[in-house]
C-alpha cells in the first residue's frame, strides 16, 4: 500500500517538474473580451477571491466605477455607483478566467491585456498593461486624466506593443526574468532591470516599424518613465507557470495567493479551484510623508502570484535596493527572509538563481503542510493603498499570508486524501 506521504512527495515532484519545463512567452496584446469569453455585457473581473459589491473596499469600488466610465456604461460616477449597487454590473474573479491584475485588478471588456502563452503546454494567462504611477485605476482613481491615459493605452500603447511582439514572434519571459533577478530585481517591488531588458528587446523593432515617429516616441517615453512596467508582464508569466501546476491529485503546493482588499485567499494544486480565505492583513512597512497605518487598506491584488512561483518576497536577498523600501533594516534581514521561506517550500527554482547565494534557486513551491507545521507565513512584497478610492499608493512593505487560510486548506486536504 502506497503511503499518503509518498503520494504527496510524488505529486509535488510532478509539480516542480512541470515548473521546470514551463516556457511562458509574451505573444501579443489583445482586447480582454477576445481572451476572456466571460467578459460579456456589463461584466468585470477583479483581483482576489470572490467578493460581493456590498463588501468592496474603497480602492476596488473606485476602480470598478472607473471601469464603468471607461466602457461607457455610465456617464457619471454616481450613475456608475447605481449600476454597481443595483447588481447591473457582474463581478467575477480574475483567477477563475486565466487572468491576474495588480491591486484592484479590474479588467473590463475593452482593456488591452498581455497575452502570455506557455510554449510547451499552450496554457494562456493575461494581465492588463501597467498604467504607471500616481493616480491610476488600480488604486481606485477614475478622474478624467486617469481615463484619458487608459484610452491612450487602448488606442496607442497596446497596438504598438502588439505590433512589435508580432514582429519578434513573441518574447520569451523566463530568460529575461532570470537575468533581471541577477541584476537586482525580485519582480514584485523592483522591476527596474526587467523593464529595461524588455524595452531593449522592443525598442529596435518599434523604431523600425511603420508606426508614426511621434507614436514610437510616446510609447518609448512612457515605458522609460515607468520602472514598474514589467510587473504586469511578470504577473502574467507567473500565472501561466502556476496554472500549469493546478489539479495534481495529492499535491500540497500552493498555486495562487491573492487579496481583494478584504480577504486573502489561496488555492492548492490538489484541491483545484477551491478558495481558502482569511482576513487580508494590513502590510507592515514604510509610509510616504503624511500617511500612516490608520490610512492603509488591507492588502490587495493578484501580484502575490509572483511569490507563488519563487519571486518577490521569496527572492528578497536578490534585490538589495528593495530592503529599505519594504521596511527591512539590513541585507541580513533579507537573507533571513529568503532562508526562512526555503523552510516552507518544496525546493529551489530551476530558473531563478540568486547570485548572493552562490546561484542557488529561489525558494519555490509553498507547501501548506510546512506553513502550518512551522507556523511560518509566506512573505509577500507589496504596495500599500489608501483606504479611500483615488488617493493611491501611500507606502510599501511586507504582508504575511495569514496562517488561518493555510490551516483551512490543510484541513480540507486531509478530509479529501487522508481517508
Amino acid at each position: 500500500m502506497v503511503r499518503l506521504a509518498d503520494r504527496i512527495a510524488a505529486a509535488n515532484a510532478d509539480a516542480m517538474d512541470r515548473l521546470a519545463r514551463a516556457a511562458p512567452v509574451w505573444r501579443g496584446v489583445r482586447e480582454a473580451r477576445t481572451l476572456i469569453p466571460a467578459l460579456t455585457g456589463r461584466t468585470l473581473l477583479h483581483a482576489g477571491p470572490p467578493i460581493a459589491p456590498a463588501a468592496l473596499c474603497g480602492p476596488m469600488r473606485g476602480a470598478i466605477l472607473g471601469a464603468a466610465l471607461l466602457e461607457g456604461w455610465a456617464d457619471t460616477s454616481d450613475e456608475a455607483a447605481r449600476l454597481l449597487d443595483s447588481g447591473a454590473i457582474t463581478l467575477r474573479c480574475t483567477h477563475d478566467h486565466g487572468a491576474v491584475g495588480p491591486m484592484a485588478g479590474i479588467i473590463s471588456p475593452t482593456m488591452p491585456l498581455c497575452d502570455v502563452r506557455d510554449a510547451t503546454t499552450g496554457t494562456v494567462a493575461c494581465c492588463p498593461l501597467n498604467e504607471g504611477i500616481g493616480a491610476v485605476l488600480r488604486f481606485g482613481a477614475y478622474d478624467p486624466a486617469v481615463l484619458e491615459r487608459l484610452r491612450w493605452i487602448q488606442s496607442m500603447l497596446g497596438p504598438a506593443l502588439d505590433s512589435a511582439l508580432q514582429t519578434l514572434g513573441g518574447l520569451p519571459l523566463v530568460p529575461l526574468m532570470a537575468r533581471a533577478l541577477t541584476m537586482g530585481d525580485e519582480m514584485h517591488q523592483r522591476n527596474v532591470a526587467a523593464t529595461a531588458l524588455c524595452i531593449r528587446a522592443l525598442a529596435p523593432v518599434l523604431a523600425d516599424s511603420a508606426l508614426p515617429a511621434a507614436t514610437v516616441a510616446q510609447v518609448l517615453r512612457f515605458l522609460a518613465d515607468n520602472d514598474q512596467f514589467f510587473l504586469n508582464v511578470a504577473m502574467a508569466a507567473c500565472k501561466c507557470i502556476a496554472d500549469g501546476l493546478r489539479d495534481i491529485p495529492h499535491s500540497t503546493i500552493v498555486t495562487a495567493m491573492s487579496r481583494n482588499g478584504v480577504e486573502f485567499g489561496l488555492r492548492v494544486s490538489g484541491l483545484g479551484a477551491a478558495w481558502f480565505t482569511a482576513p487580508a492583513p494590513v502590510p507592515d512597512g514604510l509610509y510616504f510623508p503624511g500617511y500612516g497605518a490608520p490610512d492603509a487598506n488591507p492588502d490587495m491584488g493578484d501580484s502575490a502570484i509572483v511569490e507563488t512561483v519563487g519571486l518577490g518576497g521569496m527572492a528578497m536577498i536578490a534585490a538589495p535596493a528593495v530592503v529599505g523600501f519594504v521596511g527591512l533594516r539590513s541585507a541580513q534581514d533579507a537573507l533571513r527572509t529568503t532562508t526562512r521561506m526555503g523552510e516552507i517550500t518544496v525546493g529551489p527554482n530551476p530558473h531563478f538563481k540568486i547570485p548572493a547565494l552562490d546561484f542557488a534557486g529561489t525558494p519555490t513551491g509553498i507547501d501548506i503542510r510546512r506553513v502550518v507545521e512551522l507556523e511560518t507565513e509566506p512573505v509577500i512584497n507589496t504596495g500599500i493603498a489608501h483606504r479611500r478610492a483615488g488617493v493611491g499608493q501611500i507606502g510599501a512593505g511586507i504582508a504575511r499570508a495569514p496562517l488561518l487560510a493555510f490551516q483551512k486548506a490543510l484541513a480540507a486536504f486531509a478530509e479529501r486524501y487522508a481517508t
